[in-house]
């Protein structure tokens, strides 16, 4: 049986490797190093010891050679003690045991088992395809060396070339490339304040009165009541008193008539990007003024209106 095989696979998965009444083969990792005076460069590795007193079968190294040989797990364990008497009788006779890709055991004067460790194989599989290797030396200040003992032998002399300086080009293309920088930021940062603000606005109107968003129809049985709303309405302008939104337009068509009948410069401002007939109050071209209108839409005729923002074409 190889069992050094068996032992040098469970090394790749495993910090401890127990052969029963022999002793047990440990890991520990060890980090990438650098050689100060050979600038040999050394990857991580497991590092391989062995330990005589632990001898107590914890059942991985049986339970692995039952598994790939196929044999019971009480087989496997009698044919690891046979080959552990066999290596102990070896050692007694001053015989080196030499495990492959693992290391050699052998007898000290003490009757202590002595173990080197081979290293030629990584056990570690974080540095799979790593290997060692020596960096030649960078020899910067011979190179500085020379290059100054050709500046003794041969001085080398330097005319500034003469031409006209025009230094007014250099600060126009500065200015040039700010201000196409900051115009594009602007913008970009304005449309992103329209578009979370819409966003905001619609959520929170959603919330407090979902069907009137997606109203599919729209009948009026008891007229409102007349409203008296003393706010300058205008017809343009990006900032706009929403009054509802709607799925079938000739329905946005009746809300229109109805609010302009309480005298509201109400109209319908078209459709929005889910498909919804949007009817406003008003519109503005002052945040100011809108935000003092919507205010006075809320508190006497519709507390559901929001403001809504388009960006100017």
């Amino acid at each position: 049986m190889q069992l050094e095989t068996y032992i040098s696979d469970l090394l790749y998965r495993y910090d401890c490797v127990t052969v029963p009444e022999f002793g047990a083969f440990l890991t520990h990792r060890v980090s990438a190093k650098i050689h100060d005076t050979t600038h040999a460069f050394y990857p991580p590795k497991k590092a391989l010891s062995f330990n005589e007193q632990l001898q107590h079968n914890d059942g991985l190294l049986a339970n692995y050679i039952a598994d790939v040989e196929k044999i019971p797990y009480e087989v496997a364990v009698e044919k690891v003690a046979k080959h552990v008497k066999s290596i102990k009788s070896y050692l007694i006779e001053g015989e080196i045991i030499a495990f492959e890709n693992i290391g050699e055991l052998l007898l000290n004067k003490e009757g202590k088992i002595n173990f080197e460790p081979s290293l030629h194989i990584n056990y570690l599989t974080d540095a799979f395809g790593l290997s060692q290797f020596t960096s030649s030396d960078i020899t910067r200040e011979v190179y500085k060396e020379e290059v100054e003992a050709i500046e003794n032998v041969i001085p080398i002399a330097v005319t500034a070339e003469k031409r006209k300086s025009r230094p007014y080009l250099k600060y126009a293309a500065i200015a040039l490339i700010a201000l196409t920088v900051g115009g594009f930021t602007a913008s970009n940062y304005y449309m992103n304040q329209i578009d979370a603000h819409n966003q905001l606005a619609q959520e929170e109107a959603n919330q407090r009165l979902e069907t009137k968003v997606q109203e599919a129809t729209f009948i009026i049985d008891n007229p409102l009541p007349a409203a008296t709303l003393s706010v300058e309405k205008q017809q343009t302008g990006n900032y706009h008193i929403v009054a509802g939104a709607f799925r079938v337009e000739e329905n946005s068509d009746k809300k229109v008539d109805q609010l302009r009948a309480l005298g509201y410069k109400a109209r319908n401002i078209g459709a929005n990007k889910y498909g919804l007939h949007e009817v406003v109050y008003a519109s503005y071209t002052d945040r100011l003024e809108a935000l003092q209108a919507l205010r006075q839409v809320k508190r006497e005729h519709n507390r559901d209106a929001w403001l809504l923002v388009k960006a100017l074409d």
